[in-house]
């Protein structure tokens, strides 16, 4: 039968319109719980980290339909939590054809600030190619906005007016770059507007070249309403009234955090939820409810203030900084000589890093007194511009930053990353190119030395991990990481004047610390955070405060050689402390004793703790971070902490503390006979450098044990080193081992049981 026109044009529109029909190929009960569950694990992880969580409700209703039986049900449970977040519905088909729709999720944005949707996909083709967003309404919002590169393109004010959004799929961890191929999986669509007001986008998704289906049908148009953002000034004095900076994490009622931090430039960071405001500078809100809490770093209270951002509101907020402690007044600074400007977090510019004004505001808003920020791999020949041996020309009164050198990605990091402070060239000699320095530590350590820098070992516990939570304890680590691995060795050198403490767990960290000081060696413990590495929150968790009569970076430098210092991450406080009134980094830190007898020991101390105990530190083991924090020393329904009185590195005796923010004297008595080190901690979160109490002027030989210990730790470091270390040097790191085994043996004759 043949068809007439008319015939033919209602055959082609329903075929049309059939094509059109939402296809939902894939279904609840098509859909596996346990891969789905994960996706939305991750889902929930991302948007916490991004700065825009969801409400507390959803999470509770996630953990309800996870609980649920019935696998086909949990699944329905879980999309409906997620659908009302979702701007835009993708379905691939059979044939891997796009087609899109537009979600439950209100289209609403902020000026000059991002929003984040979610995008939901129904893959029923299996695909795993990245899930591609573009709109002709999205690219530069400017003709050239500060920091950037020219466009790549010429834009015209017409483009510019046009391009006033910026959409990008969210493909950072925890998200994936690419679709899993699972029937039924949530994106992150995150949208910057530049306007207010109303403005239209159009929106089209593909997974590649000639996925896009026919007929306009794989694009949306899509009308947001934008609110205004309001320049807020923020005035902050410090608790001598003077103007400051000070750190700032604002969320509204929802949970976001302002400014976004996923489209956060230099000098706010993306991976941190605070921003860093001084006297004067501003943020933008839109109308609101906001939650402000601020602080100048741990020796301060945490502050918040709630309130409401509106048309007839204020636009300039006052913040009054109050400490519960200043260690500066009794003679003692802080510093953390382990912050980087590159790598690890900063990693979207591996090639340059960020600038030394960009540092100089993390060092200010957390109030360390010294911020060495250290060149490593990472960016090494761009970051090393700004090494000049002097203190960077940004640095402040009483707030000095210094660039020195981190040995990290360099031929010899195998054996542990060296960190090298005061350096007056930052070039190993004879070299030009960073494979070129040496494949193992001592040669490195001797160098630095040489040229008067105080030289010692990074992150100190990778690579000693043991099961137990005992100190000292007598397991042997596998010596097969980058913390201070080659120390045992390089201590019976003479080589290293420090490890480091603070950013590893404690255990792993002071054992092999405290099996050297028994033996007679005399390197001494600092504080670091390795930013934003092993820590991305801000500077100074790892601290080392040195008592100075005078701050200068060299002082500072020479108090951790010298061991004139405590560890700390701000939180508690080992203040004076000495032994017969020698204290800690005077005299040598020795106190010379006519046979057995009685010392008297003394500090002053404070911590800090909350009234009641913060939960998320129930059952956290000492591996999990944070590694040191005064709640982990808490004594269980107190608000007390207990200072240890450490003799040949065992717990003598204990006083609890009132972790109250108040500074109390201490004072302990105790039996010496034998030459001893002691020294006093809260642990994990504060420890001293040791004193030597050398009785009828015998060395200290506390432990056969730990000589036995550390002769046996040699040959378990050479096992791990020796294969990474260049033919042409390994007769030199031979007997450089050999040499430490000879002074272990000799120790092991002369030590005590």
């Amino acid at each position: 039968m043949s068809s007439t026109p008319l015939q033919f044009l209602r055959y082609s529109v329903i075929c049309s319109v059939a094509a059109f029909v939402w296809t939902g190929l894939a279904t609840a009960a098509s859909v596996p719980l346990q891969p789905f569950a994960q996706q939305v694990r991750r889902l929930e992880d991302a948007l916490s980290y991004i700065g825009q969580p969801l409400p507390m409700a959803d999470h509770a209703a996630i953990n309800r339909a996870l609980a649920l039986t019935d696998e086909s049900q949990a699944v329905t449970k879980l999309q409906e939590i997620l659908d009302q977040y979702v701007l835009v519905e993708v379905d691939i088909n059979a044939e891997s054809r796009v087609k899109v729709r537009q979600g439950k999720a209100k289209p609403e944005l902020v000026e000059k600030g991002t929003r984040m949707f979610l995008v939901k996909v129904s893959n029923g083709a299996g695909v795993t190619a990245p899930l591609v967003v573009e709109s002709p309404n999205s690219g530069p919002t400017s003709l050239r906005s500060r920091g950037e590169k020219e466009p790549a393109i010429e834009l015209t004010q017409e483009h510019v007016k046009e391009r006033w959004a910026n959409l990008e799929m969210y493909h950072d961890p925890p998200m994936a770059p690419r679709l899993s191929g699972l029937g039924i999986e949530y994106q992150i669509l995150q949208i910057y507007s530049r306007d207010h007001g109303q403005r239209s986008a159009k929106i089209a998704f593909n997974v590649g070249q000639g996925t896009q289906d026919i007929g306009f049908r794989n694009d949306i148009l899509v009308l947001f309403n934008i609110e205004q953002a309001r320049p807020i000034t923020l005035r902050v004095r410090d608790e001598k009234g003077e103007p400051s900076i000070a750190s700032f994490t604002i969320k509204d009622l929802q949970g976001r955090i302002y400014p976004n931090p996923s489209k956060r430039l230099a000098p706010d960071f993306p991976f941190q939820p605070q921003v860093y405001r001084a006297d004067g500078e501003q943020v933008r809100l839109p109308d609101g409810y906001y939650s402000i809490e601020y602080g100048g770093g741990p020796e301060f209270y945490r502050r918040t203030k709630e309130l409401p951002i509106e048309g007839n509101a204020p636009r300039e907020l006052s913040f009054q900084l109050q400490r519960w402690i200043d260690p500066s007044k009794y003679g003692w600074w802080s510093g953390d000589h382990h912050v980087h400007a590159s790598g690890c977090s900063h990693y979207k510019n591996p090639t340059e890093g960020v600038h030394p004004e960009d540092m100089i505001r993390q060092i200010l808003g957390e109030n360390l007194n010294i911020g060495a920020v250290l060149t490593w791999g990472p960016s090494w020949y761009y970051q090393k511009q700004f090494f000049s041996s002097k203190d960077h020309q940004l640095s402040k009164a009483e707030r000095v930053m210094h660039y020195d050198v981190e040995v990290s990605g360099f031929p010899s990091s195998h054996a542990g990353h060296l960190v090298l402070l005061g350096l007056q060239e930052d070039d190993y000699p004879g070299t030009t190119r960073v494979d070129e320095w040496p494949s193992w530590d001592l040669p490195v350590l001797q160098w630095g030395q040489r040229q008067g820098a105080i030289v010692g070992f990074s992150h100190s516990g990778w690579g000693l991990q043991v099961k137990s939570d005992k100190l000292p304890n007598y397991e042997m680590p596998g010596f097969d990481g980058i913390g201070a691995n080659e120390f045992i060795v390089d201590v019976t050198h003479d080589a290293v004047d420090f490890i480091s403490t603070v950013d590893t767990p404690s255990v792993w960290e002071l054992n092999i610390w405290y099996h050297t000081l028994n033996v007679g060696f005399r390197s001494r413990v600092s504080g670091e955070t390795d930013f934003p590495c092993i820590y991305d929150d801000k500077v100074g968790l790892g601290r080392s405060y040195v008592k100075l009569d005078r701050l200068t970076y060299q002082g500072w430098i020479e108090g951790v050689r010298d061991g004139r210092c405590y560890v700390s991450e701000g939180k508690s406080h080992l203040m004076d402390f000495a032994v017969n009134g020698v204290e800690v980094g005077t005299n040598d830190s020795e106190v010379h004793l006519k046979g057995p007898q009685k010392v008297r020991v003394t500090a002053k101390t404070a911590a800090f703790l909350d009234r009641y105990p913060d939960p998320t530190f129930f059952d956290l083991g000492y591996a999990e971070k944070p590694y040191w924090d005064v709640e982990r020393a808490r004594v269980p329904n107190t608000r007390e902490v207990p200072v240890e009185l450490i003799v040949n590195g065992e717990a003598v005796a204990s006083q609890n503390l009132l972790a109250d923010g108040q500074v109390r004297e201490m004072v302990f008595d105790v039996s010496i006979d034998k030459s001893s080190w002691i020294a006093l901690r809260i642990l994990p979160s504060s420890h001293t450098n040791p004193i030597f109490a050398l009785v009828d002027g015998k060395p200290i030989r506390a432990s056969r044990r730990s000589a036995e210990w550390c002769l046996a730790a040699v040959s378990q470091c050479w096992s791990q080193k020796a294969p990474r270390i260049r033919d042409s040097e390994k007769d030199a790191a031979q007997k450089a081992y050999d040499h430490a085994r000879e002074v272990y043996r000799q120790r092991v004759r002369e030590s005590s049981l």
